[in-house]
């Protein structure tokens, strides 16, 4: 069994700020997007001006920060936040779902593009390997936080997460950190620079995402206030097998797109 680190979760404090590694993660992640993702777009001969740049990237933030928090709420505590509604607000006191997010970031880059006469795929297929950047990040610091942990293991690297029960889990935020972020951070890549089909790179990286969630999912804890549906999958796995079903189905229609073109 390996000892958990217990690095302490607030970096620093000034005054009643309380700065913490979590929102220091996500801090840098946001900064590495802002300068990298316009070298991304060049490599796709795709320009912005500063202004319309800017407002894509605050764009991306808000749906990031909306959808994260609207999912949590819609797909994993509606029953509490039914009957506490004014608690959806109180975002301090934790609750995101990336999947939540990521249909956030979506729906409002397509009205960005649609107001500012891109199509998504120019703007998305650029902006998917950094986004693996950002889960690294936000892994690392639901390692730190204790959080998120995974479930009971007898595998020599387990640990015991301060805000478990005792028993030794599995690291399955590190789990995460690797796959959605090392990883697939390097597939998108690869597939962007190798593949310039417009939409190629979106749905690869939805679909690997969905994949590795999914395996990723056999263990990890479940949330406590779900556990099971239906005794046997949980939330987090239906979600990913929606985005696996959805990027084959995108992928299939470029596909048959790219041979009616073709004829």
């Amino acid at each position: 069994m390996l000892k958990f680190p217990e690095i302490n979760p607030t970096l620093f404090k000034i005054g009643f700020l309380e700065i913490r590694w979590y929102g220091l993660f996500y801090i840098i992640s946001f900064i590495i997007g802002y300068f990298f993702l316009k070298q991304m777009l060049l490599q796709r001969n795709i320009k912005l001006s500063k202004e319309k740049y800017d407002n894509f990237l605050f764009n991306i933030m808000l749906g990031v920060i909306i959808g994260g928090r609207l999912g949590y709420v819609i797909f994993y505590n509606l029953s509490y936040y039914f009957h506490n509604p004014l608690h959806i607000f109180t975002v301090w006191e934790g609750g995101m779902s990336f999947h939540g997010g990521a249909i956030g970031v979506i729906i409002i880059g397509y009205f960005f593009c649609k107001k500012n006469k891109f199509s998504f795929y120019q703007l998305a297929d650029p902006a998917m390997p950094l986004v693996s950047i950002g889960l690294g990040l936000g892994r690392l610091g639901n390692f730190i936080n204790g959080e998120l942990y995974g479930r009971i293991t007898s595998a020599p690297w387990g640990m015991v997460f301060p805000l478990s029960d005792g028993n030794p889990r599995h690291p399955s935020q590190l789990y995460e950190a690797f796959l959605e972020g090392f990883l697939l951070f390097f597939i998108s890549l690869i597939i962007f620079k190798k593949i310039t089909k417009p939409g190629v790179t979106f749905w690869s990286w939805i679909g690997f995402y969905g994949i590795f969630r999914f395996l990723v999912e056999f263990y990890r804890e479940p949330d406590p206030q779900l556990g099971f549906i239906f005794n046997f999958i949980t939330m987090g796995q239906i979600l990913s097998l929606s985005m696996i079903i959805a990027a084959l189905i995108g992928l299939i229609l470029l596909l048959k797109k790219n041979k009616t073109n073709e004829t």
